[in-house]
């Protein structure tokens, strides 16, 4: 029979739906062997109909997730139940292999009477869909991870977390040794040779290797022409007979020991200038990389360079800062008959911590410690700034309070003078002043926003003294510090410590300082033992701030350092007095002193009896110096002037400035206090301390 127009125009659409329709078409019987299949579709062009018709998905799609297609199809068969765009991912045979992931709608046929016939499966490729959804979920991932902290180390990290298992299944990052210790870099091409450290290594596996290793990568390879023209290399197969892999045997080696077979180059590059390398590796039965890799390679290298250049540029700038802070403290503690002093100071990533031991009048001595809070030089040279006015400040002889007081205008002037960046916090401070005299064990404290210190008595047991901490410097407290005070026994142990110290560790460290008591609790152990005891018990591997340590064990002065006379305010006793200092440094076996400090005697016991209130007290002590000192009722301070050739007086403080090597005036509840001290021979006397 002849066939109608329209018989020819439907044979004509339907052998065009099947040999040229982008989409896959199937038709399969009840057993699910292939009826009729469209040829034009990706993963079945080149294919026989002889190697497909006939036969079921198994065996004509090796290697694809057929079994979990023959179920779903046997479920329709079985129900009616149309299944529409179930997503398939798996690789199909071919030269190469290749990766496809589908969108598979089936559903059931049926003839007019009800007998099911079959299925027809509709199969759209969604590959590049897939990859563009995941390339786009890789992008906001490595925004949303890479670069959370200033350290290239965790970046670089960061990078290969991010990128391991999703795009390839090993990374390995190099960075340019002078990018981890954060120095310089230089634009133009890199030398021969140049040193890389390892920052990351990751692979799918599980395996990690190990980070730090410094070495130096054989000329000419894809690693030194990428890092030298600063371009990506995509090697989408790696063969043996490579020529540069003859550069590099060891290397070679490892890739194929790893089973490398495809490799991604991507320096990592800021304004021209290479900070090092991202290694991109695909092993085994991983689809090669592409060109569409190559883009998204480069522009995760992108991302992790800008991190790593602000993370190069902070660890250079906190070497500054650190370099400056350390110039800025004392290397040791001066060595003072008063206390014995050690510390412990690590520099972390923020704050400026600092400390002070600072010689007084009369024997006695300052023990400082503060933070400044804060980032990079400008906290350093704020720290120095600030302990360069305690110094002076403290040689005034001024009460803990007042010192505070004093101290809390400075950090004032100091923020209004400071130009800051936008968000920028302004300066603050905080400071522990102690003073502590050994000639009674008296110690006086006052706090500006500090922690306060933990007191341990020489058979280990803690020593409560509580100082409230006050408002922290800079912050408008206007003084009104409080100052509190006790006697303290010989040996006692004083710890004055920064909030740094707790940082990572038991928050019972500053919790009424147990952790620190009980670090400190054993009298055998020298200071520097006690610091090394803490860091390894309270210190955590990385701080995120400064922590600083200051110990002080004190002693107290017995009678062979000590001379005490008190004495009626009459002009009569000046001689008495004279004499009494002479006696004295006699016992104390510095004769060579005796006339010298008659005269300073002289005069400031004349001057307090005449220009003073009450009765005179006259106290010698024997420190790094000889320290005379007077005092009277009087709060008047001294005043030396230069007496002119025609007058009888006005010579006595002159005369004092002159015998001395240091001199001044100190004033107490009620009265003031004129000292002067003189070197000590350094064959006088022996160093008894009680």
């Amino acid at each position: 029979m002849q066939r109608t127009d329209r018989e020819s125009t439907d044979d004509a659409l339907l052998e065009a739906l099947f040999t040229r329709a982008p989409a896959g078409l199937f038709v399969l019987d009840t057993e699910l062997r292939v009826l009729r299949f469209n040829t034009a579709a990706r993963g079945m062009r080149g294919r026989t109909e002889d190697s497909v018709l006939g036969r079921t998905v198994e065996e004509f799609a090796p290697g694809f997730p057929t079994e979990q297609v023959t179920a779903v199809a046997r479920t329709v068969l079985a129900t009616g139940n149309a299944v529409r765009g179930q997503v398939f991912d798996g690789y199909v045979q071919g030269e190469p292999d290749f990766r496809m992931v589908v969108a598979v709608s089936m559903f059931r046929l049926q003839a007019p009477g009800g007998r099911v016939l079959g299925i027809a499966a509709i199969v759209e490729d969604i590959t590049a869909q897939q990859a563009a959804v995941g390339r786009l979920g890789l992008v906001h991932d490595a925004q949303r991870i890479i670069g959370s902290t200033l350290d290239a180390t965790v970046t670089a990290e960061e990078l290969a977390e991010v990128a391991t298992g999703r795009f390839a299944d090993t990374v390995v990052v190099e960075l340019l040794d002078d990018v981890v210790r954060g120095r310089r870099l230089r634009p133009g091409p890199l030398p021969p040779h140049t040193p890389l450290r390892r920052a990351a290594f990751r692979s799918a596996d599980g395996r990690t290797g190990p980070g730090g290793a410094l070495s130096s990568l054989p000329f000419p390879t894809p690693f030194t022409q990428s890092l030298q023209d600063r371009r990506p290399r995509l090697i989408g197969r790696l063969t043996p007979d490579e020529p540069w892999l003859a550069t590099d045997p060891e290397r070679a080696r490892r890739l194929t020991d790893a089973r490398v077979h495809s490799l991604i180059v991507a320096p990592l590059t800021l304004h021209g200038i290479a900070l090092g390398l991202a290694v991109f590796l695909r092993t085994g039965d991983s689809q090669p990389f592409d060109a569409q890799d190559l883009e998204l390679a480069s522009e995760l290298a992108d991302r992790t360079a800008l991190s790593i250049d602000r993370a190069r540029q902070y660890v250079g700038e906190r070497t500054v800062a650190t370099a400056l802070q350390r110039r800025l403290l004392p290397v040791r503690p001066p060595e003072l008959p008063a206390v014995e002093t050690a510390f412990l100071h690590l520099s972390g990533d923020a704050g400026a911590d600092w400390f002070d031991v600072v010689p007084l009048s009369g024997a006695r001595v300052a023990l400082v410690c503060g933070t400044v809070a804060g980032r990079g030089v400008e906290s350093a040279a704020t720290m120095g700034q600030l302990r360069t006015v305690v110094q002076t400040l403290a040689r005034q002889d001024l009460a803990p309070d007042e010192l505070l007081a004093s101290l809390d205008e400075t950090v004032e002037r100091l923020a209004a003078e400071a130009v800051l960046e936008p968000g920028e916090p302004p300066v603050v401070a905080t400071c522990l002043y102690l003073v502590y005299d050994p000639v009674g064990g008296r110690l006086t404290a006052a706090a500006a926003g500090h922690p306060p210190p933990v007191v341990t008595a020489a058979d280990g047991e803690p020593v409560p003294f509580a100082v409230p901490a006050g408002a922290p410097l800079g912050r408008g407290g206007g003084g009104g510090y409080e100052v509190v005070g006790g006697e303290l026994a010989p040996g006692t142990l004083l710890a004055l410590h920064t909030r740094g110290l707790a940082a990572g560790s038991d928050a019972d460290l500053l919790g009424g300082g147990e952790r620190l008591r009980r670090v400190l609790a054993h009298p055998d152990r020298t200071l520097q033992e006690l610091c090394d005891d803490v860091a390894y018990a309270a210190v955590p591997q990385r701080l995120d701030e400064d922590a600083l340590l200051l110990l002080a064990r004190t002693r107290v002065f017995g009678a062979d350092r000590v001379a005490l006379w008190t004495l009626p305010a009459d002009a009569a006793v000046v001689a008495t007095a004279r004499t009494l200092a002479a006696q004295q440094l006699t016992a104390w076996g510095l004769p060579d002193l005796v006339d010298d400090t008659e005269l300073i005697v002289s005069e400031l016991v004349t001057n307090a009896i005449r220009y003073g209130e009450g009765p005179v007290r006259l106290r010698l002590i024997r420190d790094r110096g000889l320290v005379c000192e007077v005092t009277d009722g009087n709060s008047a301070s001294p005043q030396m002037r230069l007496a002119r050739s025609g007058d009888e007086g006005g010579r006595g403080l002159f005369l004092v400035m002159h015998l001395s090597r240091r001199w001044g005036t100190r004033y107490g509840g009620r009265g003031k206090t004129v000292w002067s001290e003189q070197p000590i021979p350094a064959t006088g006397g022996p160093e008894t301390i009680a």
